[in-house]
């Protein structure tokens, strides 16, 4: 199944090279694939995986393992940001 993937702010050096400026690919993924099993293979660092939504709604961390994406979902993950 296609989802698409996107990382903002430094996470986006995770990503293939000619994907960095658009900050999103289409992922094909397997049916049932949760959030862990979708980010691992582009080794963010877990400290560095905030902020997750799925179709704009927030996931918590403790469900993040267990999740499973739908088809055409779109999953969005920001690193902590500092302001000030």
């Amino acid at each position: 199944m296609k989802i698409t993937f996107k990382l903002f702010a430094s996470l986006t050096d995770y990503l293939p090279q000619q994907h960095r400026n658009a900050n999103q690919l289409t992922l094909e993924v397997a049916p049932g694939a949760t959030i862990l099993q979708i980010i691992e293979p582009f080794g963010l660092p877990e400290k560095m995986v905030h902020l997750v939504l799925i179709n704009g709604r927030y996931i918590a961390p403790t469900d993040r393992a267990t999740l499973a994406l739908q088809p055409d979902d779109v999953l969005a993950i920001w690193p902590p940001i500092a302001g000030g």
